[in-house]
């Protein structure tokens, strides 16, 4: 197979990575036949899948308008993918151009790509790091260059909770995240669920089958797990709901049933 110029050396391009398939359904080049196989396989079970990542990415753009909004010039974003059109330091540098980013993902060709198209732009800095080692990312010299931990922090977690396992336990490095921000400071969350999928669980979980297929199992979690990440956090308005009924700048469409997949929420730390 041939391995194009933005690809990374020691890549295997016969392995399916999570953050390609993510580039694939929001229309994005940075992915491979492998990564267009397997997401062609999981919308045969569930068509609207991108339907579900641009809802997801229309939430986080809101939510980092919010941030800023707020006052809050300094996101770190965990699980950050492959940085498409309207990224996070996009939609915060269009409003504050101080705002500082730090991207952290543990796919090397996120991070390399990431990399690339963040060259030159001095706000923002870019780790190869791992959710389930939050240690790792706080001590990071990405992170202590770039950001002041003792003032408030925007905290994303978009998209990458559901790929970490009750065993890994999520809930013991959202803490010691948590523990480490400022008051002040914002947790913003996407996570899968069964509820609010417009197909029975049983057609869904053919599209989890293919995720625990590419060694990447996707975790379905209820509102009351998703919850639970806010603990020490108070929930903005409106609370825990679906990505579109989230302080929405358009009109919701009702029809666009496969954007209600899941949940999303805002928490401050008091």
């Amino acid at each position: 197979m041939e391995r194009p110029a933005w690809a990374p050396q020691g890549i295997d391009l016969s392995v399916p990575s999570v953050s390609r398939i993510y580039d694939y359904y929001l229309g994005g080049s940075h992915n491979f036949e492998v990564d267009r196989e397997a997401a062609r396989k999981a919308m045969e079970f569930m068509p609207g899948l991108p339907k579900v990542m641009q809802a997801n990415r229309a939430f986080m753009r809101r939510a980092v308008r919010y941030a800023v909004e707020r006052g809050i010039t300094q996101f770190l974003d965990i699980g950050s993918g492959i940085p498409t059109f309207g990224n996070v330091h996009e939609v915060a540098q269009s409003i504050e151009p101080e705002a500082r980013v730090v991207y952290v993902d543990h796919d090397p060709v996120a991070v390399a790509h990431s990399k690339a198209v963040l060259e030159g732009n001095d706000r923002t800095g870019v780790l190869a790091a791992d959710l389930r080692k939050p240690q790792e990312i706080l001590d990071s010299p990405e992170v202590a260059g770039l950001l002041d931990l003792d003032r408030p922090v925007a905290l994303l977690l978009v998209a990458v909770l559901h790929f970490i396992e009750d065993a890994d336990d999520p809930y013991a490095a959202v803490v010691a995240l948590r523990e480490a921000l400022a008051p002040g400071s914002l947790l913003i969350v996407t996570h899968a669920s069964y509820e609010g999928i417009p197909v029975l669980q049983e057609q869904a979980g053919g599209a989890v089958g293919v995720y625990r297929n590419i060694r990447n199992p996707l975790v379905m979690r209820s509102s009351e797990e998703v919850a639970r990440f806010f603990a020490g956090y108070e929930l903005v308005e409106p609370g825990l709901v679906a990505m579109p009924d989230w302080r929405p700048d358009t009109p919701v469409d009702p029809e666009d049933l496969y954007a209600f997949a899941g949940f999303v929420g805002v928490g401050l730390k008091a």
